[in-house]
């Protein structure tokens, strides 16, 4: 038995031709391989963004509802862990620089062995005392760090995500025959700074001739509508940069007889705004469907079921049972995804909804019909804590203005491992500043995918907030959430 889990950070479903008709990205291998493969049309993220993304896939459980970005804990179980029990080899290559950061600890070192390749974003990795000037003209972000990684990507070759697919090649030739693995390859591109050849410009026939503009600001968009069109041609030349070394490892794998038998999981952990509702970027609006809304495909051993189109709501804590019943291990008792063979084989109860979000900001449902966003009830967004073993976050430590008010305590209903209960300080991970998601919203998807009008009917509202709550019940939610949320909290 053996899997692969191809993950390319920061994906949007709608610039792809096998789940939007007439998309604009141009990528050839994705089309060819999602016509060798299912596809998952209802498939949404849990937690959001990075690394609580991956969080997810890891343990099959939603963590947004009890913390922020942050580590592996030691009271988690976890996929890469479940499989090595049962003698499964485990190997990741990835570019993505956040699990070499503090707050991204722990998920590397799960696996037997791993490989990382350097520059992506504010990688701290070519040194100089001398930091080399930024342009003060340019829109957007600006890193002299990132100038400093730019200049050994002397070829496209050497580009981090291309050289993160050639490491999954070589891993491949290398254990050409090899059998019960699991191999999670894994591309920070298409996510920003949107960094590519002029070839990829040149691709999407981009003539814009302003400021220099790659790099988005998580923000409502200030910029002239030209920079903003050439901000999209900048992410479109990335993931079709990202999709020719996709291309190249899948005719590895069939050059080494090692595609048709193989399970192969291919998706994203969150969307980019470009532009949409007014912003760029992620994590401080509301979880759009740009967001949210992700690709899942899977191509099964022998072909099976390609061409297949399944519309039921997946998520991805679904993965990690996926995989463990592939493998033949037991699914511990706490995962709360389902595999996705039983989806296919009608095996399951298809969902009623889907939960997702981002820790301390608006709680989201998806019954495949609506979506409704619960704002915070109070101004203050309150009561709110993060419970954590690991007390990180992203780029630090909490720090001692949490000191007088952390407990410990077996907070946690599914762990008897003791956790630090800690306040959530203004503005931490996203949560201090609401403004952006401080009024409850209800879409009609099917009328208004991209949730331009809001609807206003109280019993609809009622529904969704019924099926919103029985989502945060099965996810576990601590009841502060319900409290911070104005909802009833459930016997």
């Amino acid at each position: 038995m053996r899997t692969i889990l191809i993950l390319m950070d920061t994906l949007n479903r709608r610039y792809l031709k096998p789940f939007q008709e007439g998309a604009k990205g141009i990528t050839p291998n994705i089309d060819v391989f999602a016509e060798d493969s299912v596809i998952f049309e209802s498939h949404y993220v849990g937690s959001a963004p990075c690394m609580p993304a991956r969080r997810d896939i890891f343990t099959g459980r939603m963590q947004f509802l009890e913390r922020g970005w942050g580590g592996i804990e030691p009271f988690d179980i976890t996929l890469p862990q479940e499989l090595r029990k049962k003698g499964v080899f485990t190997h990741i290559t990835t570019d993505h620089t956040h699990y070499f950061e503090i707050g991204g600890e722990n998920y590397c070192y799960l696996f037997n062995t791993w490989d990382y390749h350097r520059g992506q974003e504010f990688d701290t990795w070519i040194s100089r005392v001398e930091q080399p000037p930024v342009d003060p003209e340019a829109y957007g972000k600006k890193s002299s760090q990132y100038l400093l990684n730019q200049t050994k990507f002397t070829e496209e070759a050497e580009y981090p995500s291309p050289r993160t697919f050639r490491s999954a090649c070589r891993w491949i030739e290398e254990n050409r025959g090899a059998d019960d693995f699991f191999l999670m390859v894994e591309s920070f591109d298409p996510h920003e700074p949107f960094d590519c050849p002029e070839q990829y410009h040149e691709l999407y026939h981009d003539d814009y001739a302003g400021r220099e503009f790659c790099w988005p600001t998580y923000a409502p968009v200030t910029e002239p509508e030209d920079a903003v069109a050439h901000l999209e041609k900048c992410y479109l030349g990335t993931l079709s940069m990202a999709d020719r070394w996709f291309g190249t490892f899948i005719d590895t794998l069939k050059k080494n007889g090692m595609y048709e038998d193989t399970l192969i999981l291919f998706t994203t952990d969150h969307g980019h705004m470009l532009g949409e509702h007014g912003y760029t970027g992620k994590n401080f609006m509301h979880a759009y469907q740009e967001l949210v809304h992700i690709p899942l495909m899977m191509h099964l051993p022998g072909g099976k079921c390609a061409g297949r189109r399944v519309t039921e709501l997946t998520q991805n804590i679904d993965l990690m049972p996926t995989v463990l019943e592939f493998h033949g291990c037991p699914v511990p008792d706490r995962v709360k995804g389902r595999s996705l063979f039983s989806v296919l084989e009608g095996k399951t109860e298809p969902r009623k909804q889907v939960l997702y979000g981002w820790f301390g900001r608006a709680v989201n449902v998806c019954d495949g019909d609506h979506t409704y966003f619960r704002a915070p009830a109070r101004e203050d967004n309150q009561p709110l804590h993060q419970y954590c073993a690991m007390p990180s976050t992203c780029w630090r430590y909490f720090d001692e203005r949490y000191a007088e008010r952390i407990e410990m305590g077996r907070f946690l209903p599914y762990t008897r491992y003791p956790v630090y209960r800690m306040p959530v300080l203004s503005p931490d991970d996203y949560s201090g500043d609401i403004r952006y998601v401080s009024e409850s919203l209800l879409f009609d998807i099917r009328t208004d995918y991209e949730q331009k009008d809001p609807i206003h009917d109280a019993d609809m509202e009622e529904e969704m907030i019924k099926k919103l709550t029985e989502g945060m019940k099965e996810a576990q939610a601590p009841e502060e959430q319900y409290i911070r949320l104005g909802l009833k909290i459930p016997e």
